[in-house]
């Protein structure tokens, strides 16, 4: 949602600070689909911690001005207490969002790229992360951005800070790597796979292990059979 700005500051308690109807929304399905992945890892990378990953939520940036807000596809803000919001206001959490992200098109570009880019940088956003999912106007698909001072510099390692995580894109995904360990965060459905095939393999090795097992009692019986001792060999 574009930033828009109002009339002058009253009373806050006297003003109305609505809130986003609480659904993901996505331009096509493929940017419903790698936001709704997007959301999943990154709650599941900051859970236990104090920080909340926000989708579609209204951000009120500006005291007493309700018409100034920002909706960003997807925004991380730490060192606020965990649970849901139906809106956030950044002078009562005491917070701006540390990395925002946004699912962007050619339709989108122009106010992804320059008047959020320049509103993010005004605000103090940490980290800024375009991701094109069809690849229309972002050839690699994934650009972010880092401030530097009061400006933002592309990010060219795909690395966030904030995150302590390393992105890249993945088809119309974005995928996320542990810093440290290089591991591959997964989405639910991800691990859910992860996990079928896991079990899978257990159970081939298992049927395996009780067919070895049972050549080696066959051939036990015929040595036996033959006057040998098998324990002996």
């Amino acid at each position: 949602m574009t930033p828009e700005t109002g009339s002058s500051a009253i009373q806050d308690s006297d003003l109305s600070y609505p809130s986003a109807e609480g659904e993901l929304v996505g331009e096509t399905e493929a940017h419903l689909a790698v936001l709704r992945a997007t959301l999943g890892v990154l709650t599941q990378h900051l859970s236990g911690r104090p920080a909340i990953v926000l989708a579609n939520c209204f951000f009120y940036y500006a005291r007493g001005f309700p018409r100034m807000f920002v909706a960003p596809d997807l925004m991380v803000i730490f060192e606020v207490a965990p649970g849901e919001r139906g809106n956030y206001k950044a002078w009562e959490e005491g917070q701006v969002p540390a990395v925002i992200f946004e699912m962007t098109s050619q339709a989108t570009q122009e106010e992804d790229q320059e008047i959020k880019k320049t509103l993010y940088e005004q605000l103090g956003v940490q980290e800024y992360w375009l991701f094109d999912p069809r690849a229309e106007w972002i050839p690699e698909r994934l650009q972010g951005y880092r401030l530097r001072g009061e400006d933002y510099e592309p990010i060219a390692d795909g690395r966030s800070e904030p995150l302590q995580l390393r992105l890249r894109a993945d088809g119309e995904l974005i995928a996320f790597y542990h810093e440290e360990t290089g591991e591959n965060l997964l989405i639910r459905e991800q691990l859910t796979e992860a996990l079928r095939q896991a079990q899978a393999q257990a159970e081939q090795e298992r049927l395996r292990a009780e067919q070895a097992q049972a050549q080696v009692e066959r051939l036990k019986a015929q040595l036996r059979a033959l006057g040998a001792e098998p324990e002996a060999l």
